[in-house]
């Protein structure tokens, strides 16, 4: 225990601490003389109550509660003595007897305390304490709003000291008001920023330091908060120099128009450096497998305002296992696992049943469960054996009934299930193999009582697969990341955090709760009468908060398991990304060596492929003045040039036909597709197409089908050349592909299951290759889109346009799941193994590392745009074609 013995969490929730007073105490009632004695000690003047701390640490605390006092008075002693505090109150209480944790010992009975004050008069300090009594006389919405009026007017009236400052030469930029909000504890204060730094000063002196002192070059994260439902809390994440630990400061504000002041200005702060990564990133991330399900539950709970520091929004998670009877736990057996796509209440059919009847006979509005997942009482039902104190502050300085403790994991498992009013889920304690489940332990060796049956509560009962509780916590993490969560985890997002949390797709997921605990369901600050007020905020505080909807659309699917966790852990400090969503780019061993440059055409190259032979020492480009042109690398030169169209070339595809003859196809903008036959060196035929230019070509080899796109916004599949007679296109014509405006891209998916095609407008359709039906129409960007490719599992759509923006689509859901802005236009993209090749109107290449959401390399290419890009088979050699006319192989080091 601390030296100083006293805490707010031994007052009421929320309870304000006004004043400290050094101070002599005695008992002039008691039956002994040795009680009738002065005693030294401390006098706490708190909102709801005075507290005497004992100087002598195995005396309890005495806690006198203004409600159960009789008269507060000054009384004159003796000369000697001098004026003293005169209390007489019904009862009292009794806390920390010989230091020791325990429920608090309430003596009924009527007594006197006097307390003699050494270095303050009474007449200082008396109206203030007969101010707090009186206000303990009204109702509770009546006592709260007065004491209110109290802190204001003193907060009013006081400064921030600026002998606090570090430096006298630190220039101020804001001053304002705030209340420290910790865990069950309120705490006024004045907050001041510097351009230095950030200081918290509380009105009290409740903590060893007076003052809060944050640099801010150490503050790596400032996030808008909720709070009661409100958007007027911030929570500043530091570094401490000393020990490099990670600290807190969460605050909240009178209204939300002060809260976002102070987030202005201190992101304004040229010494603050975040660390922040989009949301879309880390989503990505856990999808494909760098951040494990454990970081990507928390990370959305942070975003959705759960944190740590406020148990009214503390983060949540899932229960997983279900079976916590058996001797073995097999977690290949999906069997073991829980429903994630189902809500806690959902999980048992006969208990949903009759929740179902009663809703059928509520007035509006109406609520499936009348409890909720998350509550402060539940997150303390699970830490009451490591957070005591907190519990005995939420519960009247009681435990709860033995028998309604946290005895079993059975049990409370049981409970969810059957129950009507328990629907709770777990918290992150659960998972975090770091803490070695201590939660689970009655380290304090805390009497908490005896069961019916007799047996003392001690440890939680692990289930009989758990050998103990570290063991117990690392099977859960291990469930947690298992291939059956990691496919199911989705489900359960889009209930709590998604879109199924409101609305008709939670009615239709049975997820529907008491309408106070939704965001946006009351506005505190409209209602005018403080019993009504009080009320609500009462409703919000204890009944549970959903938390602030992250998602919309259905959230996608994670692609694999796999992960490790020492990358996942190192990727969430990484700072690639900028909170506003800007590549940066992040160095590592990667390089480009030029091989050869091609003078090679008279305008722009607009395509390039690899020959199909075995060797990949032989490219092939068309560009904008209508050539083709063949190159041999060893020999460092092109080897052939021939005239295609007298207009345009817009791409190229080569395929080999069943005869083994190598056919290439070039897109002209003369509305046709020209067949050439590179072994034989001449156009075999020539196909019209379209009623506007070629844009784009793709060839399926499963299929044999080749899809043109064009300008008369239209793409068209064609049975591909396969003999050596005429093309005729109602022959060859399979389908035709409708769009809204000019088809700029298209892509086949690796498995030949699904086309993809981007337009002029910024509109991704996506096609079925059997059945040639379009799956969806999306909005992916607001302009042209200039290139479309599937990613290699065939989950993802990825496309860039001339607004500069790269954004990830996921195929199953159509919701966009990564968007990031590039500082020039991206007019190309390639594989490279896991790596994308993006080539950009200022002659660049952009390395992404798409499963890690990393840029790790910008190399500048050409001297104007980056038109074209290939990739050779074994991957190490790649070209580019630029408008500056040049083909460019390079040798890739990494």
């Amino acid at each position: 225990m601390a030296k100083e013995r006293f805490t707010m969490l031994l007052s009421e929730p929320g309870e304000i601490f006004f004043e400290d007073y050094s101070v002599q105490m005695r008992r002039p009632d008691a039956l002994s003389e040795e009680n009738k004695k002065w005693i030294d000690g401390r006098l706490k003047l708190c909102s709801k109550s005075l507290v005497f701390a004992n100087k002598d640490i195995n005396q309890p605390l005495i806690k006198i509660q203004f409600k159960e006092t009789v008269s507060i008075e000054q009384y004159v002693f003796t000369k000697e003595v001098g004026d003293i505090l005169s209390v007489e109150c019904k009862q009292y209480v009794e806390m920390l007897e010989k230091n020791i944790l325990a429920p608090y010992r309430f003596v009924h009975q009527y007594s006197v305390f006097h307390f003699c004050f050494n270095y303050t008069k009474i007449e200082d300090c008396l109206p203030q304490i007969l101010q707090l009594h009186r206000a303990a006389s009204l109702a509770n919405a009546e006592q709260n709003a007065m004491i209110m009026a109290i802190v204001h007017s003193r907060q009013s009236g006081v400064s921030f000291d600026m002998s606090w400052l570090e430096d006298l030469y630190e220039q101020v930029v804001l001053e304002t008001q705030a209340n420290q909000v910790l865990p069950l504890v309120i705490n006024p204060g004045r907050v001041l920023l510097t351009t230095a730094r950030i200081y918290f000063q509380p009105y009290n002196n409740t903590d060893q330091h007076p003052v809060l002192k944050i640099q801010l070059k150490d503050i790596r994260s400032i996030i808008k908060r909720r709070f009661i439902l409100r958007q007027v809390g911030l929570e500043i994440k530091w570094i401490r120099q000393v020990g490099g630990k990670s600290e807190y400061l969460f605050l909240s504000f009178q209204n939300q128009d002060k809260r976002d002041k102070l987030y202005e200005d201190l992101s304004k702060q040229s010494a603050i450096s975040l660390d922040t990564v989009p949301q879309n990133q880390m989503l990505l991330r856990w999808r494909n497998g760098y951040l494990s399900n454990y970081d990507y539950i928390l990370y959305i709970n942070s975003l959705a305002d759960r944190t740590f520091h406020d148990l009214t929004q503390y983060p949540v998670f899932p229960w997983v296992i279900r079976n916590y009877i058996s001797t073995t736990l097999d977690l290949n057996d999906i069997n073991v696992y829980r429903d994630l796509s189902k809500p806690i209440g959902a999980l048992n059919p006969t208990r949903l049943e009759r929740l179902k009847e009663r809703y059928s006979e509520m007035s509006d509005p109406k609520f499936l469960y009348g409890s909720h997942y998350s509550a402060p009482g539940f997150v303390l039902f699970y830490l009451v054996r490591k957070y005591p104190q907190y519990m005995l502050c939420l519960q009247n300085g009681r435990f709860d009934h033995p028998d309604r403790m946290f005895n079993s994991i059975a049990d409370v498992w049981k409970n969810v299930l059957v129950n009507m009013s328990d629907f709770k889920e777990l918290i992150p304690e659960f998972y975090d193999t770091s803490n070695g489940g201590d939660f689970l332990i009655n380290s304090y060796g805390i009497d908490f009582g005896h069961r019916h049956d007799g047996a003392k509560i001690n440890d939680v009962q692990l289930p009989p697969w758990a050998e103990s509780p570290s063991d117990f916590i690392k099977k859960l993490r291990d469930a947690l990341e298992s291939e059956y969560v990691s496919q199911n985890l989705h489900h359960w997002i889009d209930l709590i955090f998604g879109y199924k949390q409101r609305g008709v797709e939670a009615e239709k997921a049975d997820n529907v709760f008491f309408h106070l605990c939704y965001e946006g369901a009351v506005d505190l600050d409209t209602v005018r009468d403080i019993n009504d007020r009080h009320g609500l905020e009462v409703q919000i505080m204890e009944f549970g908060q959903i938390p602030k909807q992250v998602f919309t659309l259905p959230h996608p699917k994670r692609l694999t398991s796999t992960v490790n966790l020492t990358q996942a852990a190192a990727l969430l400090s990484l700072p690639e990304i900028t909170d506003e969503g800007n590549a940066c780019v992040k160095e590592r061993s990667f390089n480009f060596t030029e091989l050869v440059a091609f003078q090679a055409h008279k305008s722009c190259v607009s395509s390039i492929v690899q020959k199909n032979t075995s060797s990949c020492n032989e490219i092939i480009s068309v560009g904008q003045d209508g050539m083709l042109k063949l190159y041999n690398i060893s020999e460092r030169k092109a080897t052939r040039s021939v005239k295609l169209s007298s207009l345009s070339l817009s791409s190229c595809i080569s395929y080999y036909t069943p005869s083994q003859r190598n056919i290439l196809v070039a897109g002209s903008w003369d509305n046709t597709l020209i067949f050439y036959d590179i072994e034989f060196g001449r156009v075999i035929d020539i196909l019209q197409g379209h009623a506007d230019a070629v844009s784009c070509l793709a060839w399926n080899s499963a299929r044999q089908v080749i899809v043109s796109g064009s300008w008369d916004c239209t793409a068209k599949i064609w049975r591909g050349y396969t003999s050596g007679t005429k093309i005729k296109p109602t022959e060859c014509f399979i389908v035709q592909l409708d769009h809204d405006s000019k088809v700029t891209c298209i892509d086949i998916s690796r498995d030949d299951a699904m086309l993809v095609s981007g337009t002029e407008d910024g509109e991704l359709c996506l096609w079925n290759m059997d059945t040639y039906d379009l799956q969806y129409t999306i909005k992916g960007h607001t302009c042209r889109i200039n290139a479309v490719t599937f990613d290699k599992q065939c989950s993802s759509v990825i496309s860039c346009a001339e607004d500069g923006v790269l954004n990830v689509t996921d195929v199953r859901t159509s919701t966009q799941i990564y968007s990031v802005s590039l500082e020039n236009e991206p007019l190309t993209v390639t594989w490279m193994g896991p790596l994308l090749l993006i080539g950009d109107n200022d002659g660049n290449v952009h390395i992404w590392d798409y499963r890690k959401t990393v840029f790790v390399k910008q190399i500048h290419c050409h001297d104007e745009s980056l038109s074209a890009l290939a990739v050779a088979a074994d991957n190490n050699l790649i070209i580019t074609g630029g408008k500056d006319k040049k083909v460019i192989v390079w040798k890739c080091h990494n």
